[in-house]
């Protein structure tokens, strides 16, 4: 499948309330390789998150009604896994910074440059799967093959966390003090071991 083949994978809707730049941005992005929805207000737009699952929404900042910050919100309600890619004019750049601060994961200034769109939208993507990645990656939990101990890698970058028994991870992490005892089959295999040790020694 070629690079371009698979991003019919990726689903991004398109919001802006002027129509030829939305029938722009749909050409641009569908020639891209990826699957677009258009719609044109912020009310649509919060609608088609609650019906469907995007990877990406590319908002227009300034709409009458509902602003882009609005469907920001909304998209990150949704899932904080979709990208936000905020569109605005040079006039309202520290609007732009703000939505940042709200959680945008990138802006793109109009009239916008078809390269820069492309650069942008791909860069959001590949960091949405580099977290998708990061993510199943901390789901395992690291545990030495040879004496057991577990890396803790919470709150410290993946592979730099400290290594601890079993107990002490439980304890840290579940606030759990284990008590040891056997489980039936380690149990049966002690008595087995015991009873040989007997026989061998009173002879």
């Amino acid at each position: 499948m070629t690079e371009k083949a698979s991003r019919w994978r990726k689903n991004i809707l398109v919001v802006d309330d002027e129509e030829i730049i939305r029938r722009t941005l749909c050409r641009d992005v569908e020639e891209m390789g990826y699957a677009v929805t258009a719609v044109a207000d912020g009310k649509a737009a919060i609608a088609a998150l609650q019906e469907h699952y995007y990877d990406l929404v590319l908002t227009d900042l300034c709409m009458e009604g509902m602003s882009g910050i609005e469907v920001l919100k909304g998209a990150k309600e949704r899932s904080s896994d979709i990208g936000v890619i905020i569109l605005t004019g040079f006039g309202d750049i520290t609007s732009a910074i703000e939505a940042l601060r709200n959680g945008a994961d990138d802006y793109l200034l109009k009239p916008y440059v078809y390269a820069d769109l492309a650069l942008r939208l791909g860069n959001c993507l590949e960091k949405q799967e580099m977290k998708k990645r990061l993510k199943v990656y901390e789901d395992f939990l690291p545990i030495c093959s040879v004496c057991k101990k577990i890396r803790n890698d919470k709150g410290k970058e993946p592979g730099s966390g400290q290594w601890q028994s079993v107990e002490e991870y439980l304890q840290k992490e579940a606030g759990v003090l284990p008590s040891h005892s056997y489980c039936p089959d380690c149990y049966k295999e002690a008595m087995q071991e015991l009873h040989s040790y007997v026989s061998v020694h009173k002879k």
